[in-house]
Parts: structure tokens; C-alpha cells; sequence
């Protein structure tokens, strides 16, 4: 096929089009144009204007929740003591901000405690984590929460995202032992296997490491019996 080439009248006749095209839809544009720079200006105002300060005021009232919480006082960091507001209010209070963010992590991890599994979940999943630490833990308890109704193939899915999504010699083996452990008792027995291999190779001086081998040894007799 024979190649076009793009001469100046091809190119002027382009722009023109273009012009004329411009001028016979110059309302409609303007209309575009103006919609986008009311959209960038309304997210600024937002941002400038609301969420900032209530990002300042919300780090300032979740400081006695968190107290609270170090301190297991469950029910005080849910729904504070009247002075000070609870995870729970920070939540309802100040929407979008990081401080109500996290307040779905620690809500998460109180329900997980007090026997309220769903709702620890339901909570969890609200949770958007940007600290590595904090999302590896919020995994894990995603993955507790789980195993405790029994759904374990989830567990198990939780329990590898938290081994992964960070992995350190703190977290990730603890994580793979409960994935492992998990297979084990639904008689997976190769992939459970598989997992605590993974702990022997990459972290053999963490506790979970030191004593991996009975746990390899036992699913390797189970596997054959």
C-alpha cells in the first residue's frame, strides 16, 4: 500500500477543519471546560477548607481512643467517656479523614477481641491502609477472624496476604505458620507442607523457623498414612 504523506495543504486543511470545527461547538466547550475547572475548584475548596482542619481536629480527639485501646480499655476506646469521643464517633464525625480511617482498624481489632467476628471484618475491610506494618496486621486479623467462623479457605487467603504484602522475619512467619496450620487441619497436606518449607528456607532463626521441622515432619506422615 502506498504510503500518504502529510504535505502543508494537508496540514492546513486539517487546522482548518479543526477551527471550524472549535467555533461550531465553542458553547458546548465552554461548557466542558467550565464544568472541569468547577470540579478542580470544588475539590480544592474541599480539601483546603474542610478536610484539612478536620484532619487536625480528628488526629487531636483519637489521641485518648488510641490511650485507651494500649491500655485494653475496649469499650472506653469504642465509645469514649463523654470528654473524649470513641473510635466508633470518630468514624461518624469526621468522615475521610485518616484519623476515621484508622478508627476502622482499631474497631476491627476490638470486635476481633470481644468475640464479634463479622462485625471485625465488616470494619477491617473498611479499613485503607497505607502503612505496611499497619495493612500486614489488619490482614492478619482479617485472617483470625475468619478462621474463628470456620471459613478457613478465606482465612487462608488472609493469612498469606498479610505473610506477603510486607514481608519481614517479625510478621511473615507467624502468618505463614497460621496458613500452614490451617491447610494442615483441612488435610492439604502438600500445600501445608509447601508453607512450612517457605519458613525453614527463609526464616530459620524466628521462633516459627526454629521449630518448623515437626510441623513438616507430621504433615509428611500424615500425607503418607
Amino acid at each position: 500500500m502506498a504510503e500518504v504523506k502529510t504535505t502543508p495543504q494537508n496540514w492546513g486543511e486539517r487546522l482548518n477543519n479543526f477551527e471550524h470545527w472549535v467555533n461550531e461547538n465553542q458553547k458546548m466547550l465552554m461548557y466542558v471546560v467550565g464544568g472541569v475547572v468547577a470540579i478542580v475548584a470544588a475539590y480544592l475548596g474541599f480539601t483546603k477548607f474542610y478536610l484539612e482542619p478536620k484532619n487536625e481536629e480528628a488526629n487531636d480527639q483519637i489521641f485518648m481512643a488510641q490511650k485507651w485501646f494500649g491500655q485494653d480499655s475496649l469499650n472506653l476506646a469504642l465509645k469514649g467517656d463523654g470528654n473524649f469521643p470513641g473510635f466508633l464517633k470518630i468514624m461518624d464525625d469526621y468522615k475521610w479523614t485518616s484519623a476515621a480511617n484508622l478508627s476502622h482498624y482499631y474497631t476491627g481489632i476490638i470486635y476481633l477481641k470481644q468475640g464479634k467476628f463479622q462485625d471485625a471484618i465488616d470494619q477491617l475491610k473498611d479499613f485503607n491502609g497505607k502503612d505496611k506494618m499497619v495493612t500486614n496486621m489488619a490482614y492478619g486479623a482479617l485472617g483470625d477472624a475468619y478462621s474463628e467462623l470456620g471459613k478457613n479457605d478465606d482465612a487462608v487467603d488472609y493469612y498469606k496476604k498479610a505473610a506477603y504484602h510486607f514481608e519481614n522475619e517479625l510478621t511473615s512467619p507467624l502468618f505463614l505458620k497460621k496458613a500452614g496450620m490451617l491447610l494442615e487441619h483441612e488435610k492439604k497436606y502438600d500445600e501445608a507442607k509447601k508453607i512450612y518449607q517457605e519458613i525453614k528456607n527463609k526464616y530459620p532463626v524466628t521462633n516459627e523457623g526454629r521449630d518448623i521441622d515437626k510441623y513438616i515432619a507430621r504433615v509428611e506422615g500424615s500425607s503418607n498414612s
